[in-house]
């Protein structure tokens, strides 16, 4: 088998990573792996807690498919046994434990959703329940006694926690040990996982070094925020935008993002080889976020279901939500003059609002959308155009506001 250049491979892989551990190791292990022609294993674990995988996990799969394009072996971990512990990353309580059946059925299906960024014909699928559960009891013992609390209380949450005198189970020190056991099972030689992972990534190092074997290198990646663009992408918080939805959910979903984050989206969500212009076109004041955001929606969904469910998505959402209760008499206005109007004095000057400082509330409150989509920045300027622009005020308020001909 023939691998790119080092330089090459290790060009692609730093890419968007937060941390490599370390990268002197993994470069030792692609020499060698080019020297006898034999691929890394490359690992990436994921608990069926939930039935479905979002474009935040998205991120660390882009990152693994890299990995399958430059030669090397992928292996997907399904954490069937891990995922009846619970992952106690980020959590300020503990996890309610899942029952076997809860997590069979939320597996079903993983394979196929992550098959639809990896090459299903270069992937490992295993299941950590095969060598998890068959150890005894006797076996557990000698694994936790494989690392300390104090080390455990150097994670993050745990420490947290410890500090805040909230409850740490003691099920939930197994965990990191159980998902170290991954690594040691396959012999992984670089394991892949968000930021939230370093501290499960880093155990798996240790153990493989306890059970006499070369630690694997580490890779981390992003947390992509969810749609409310404060909280990591999650869908206990209702904020994904899943593997599963439809085209026009996924459609959709995107268009509601704030868009501070449509930048961070192109980055952690698209393969977009003109990130630097999208960057650039996001701080020209001349620029409507709104279609960037259309852009981001397709190459979204054209990543799962391809072009023409792309464009047949934004133009669904175009005559669902544009032009959604609008009225056939609805009063039309005609504009004269180029320069950005103020939305806020728009409204008050027009008496949709009683008052500049009630359209500033009507915003914060979520109240005026621009052709469907919901302001929410009280500086908001726009510009009419040929066609007209929709507002609404309130439920029952609406302007088309059309731009003078020339």
């Amino acid at each position: 088998m023939t691998f790119p250049p080092l330089n090459e491979q290790l060009d692609l892989i730093r890419r968007g990573a937060v941390d490599l551990i370390s990268e002197e190791e993994l470069a030792r292990k692609i020499e060698r792996a080019r020297a006898q022609s034999k691929p890394l294993v490359v690992k990436f674990g994921a608990d069926p807690s939930t039935p479905d995988l979002h474009i935040g996990h998205g991120v660390v799969l882009r990152k693994l498919r890299q990995f399958q394009d430059l030669g090397h072996q992928a292996y997907l971990i399904i954490g069937d046994f891990t995922a009846m512990i619970g992952d106690p990353s980020g959590r300020q309580k503990t996890r309610p434990m899942l029952s076997a059946d809860e997590v069979k059925r939320n597996a079903e299906t993983y394979v196929e959703q992550v098959s639809r960024i990896l090459d299903a014909s270069r992937m490992k699928v295993m299941y950590n329940s095969t060598w998890l559960s068959p150890m005894t009891f006797t076996d557990v013992i000698k694994l936790a006694g494989s690392y300390t609390v104090s080390q455990m209380l150097e994670r993050e949450d745990f420490h947290k926690r410890f500090n805040e005198e909230l409850p740490i189970s003691l099920h939930e020190f197994l965990y990191p040990l159980a998902q170290g056991m991954d690594s040691v099972a396959i012999h992984s030689d670089i394991e892949l996982g968000g930021t939230d992972q370093k501290f499960n990534l880093l155990v798996g190092r240790e153990l493989q070094r306890h059970h006499g074997m070369e630690p694997q290198s580490v890779l981390t990646m992003p947390l992509l925020e969810g749609t409310d663009g404060e909280r990591k992408m999650s869908k206990s918080y209702g904020n994904s935008i899943n593997f599963s939805d439809s085209p026009d959910e996924m459609f959709g979903k995107t268009m509601s993002i704030p868009d501070t984050m449509i930048a961070r989206y192109f980055e952690l969500a698209t393969g977009v080889p003109d990130l630097a212009f999208i960057k650039q076109q996001l701080e020209d004041k001349n620029t409507n976020p709104r279609d960037l955001k259309v852009r981001l929606g397709q190459e979204i969904v054209r990543s799962f279901y391809g072009d023409q469910a792309a464009d047949a998505a934004y133009e669904r959402f175009r005559t669902m939500f544009v032009k959604k209760e609008v009225p056939d008499d609805i009063e039309e206005v005609t504009i004269s003059g180029v320069s950005p109007i103020l939305l806020t004095d728009f409204i008050a000057e027009r008496k949709l609002a009683a008052s500049k400082g009630e359209a500033r509330r009507l915003i914060d409150g979520g109240g005026v959308s621009l052709d469907g989509e919901k302001v929410t920045d009280t500086k908001t300027t726009f510009q009419p155009t040929a066609d007209g622009v929709v507002l609404k005020v309130g439920k029952r308020k609406f302007l088309k506001i059309y731009a003078a001909s020339n």
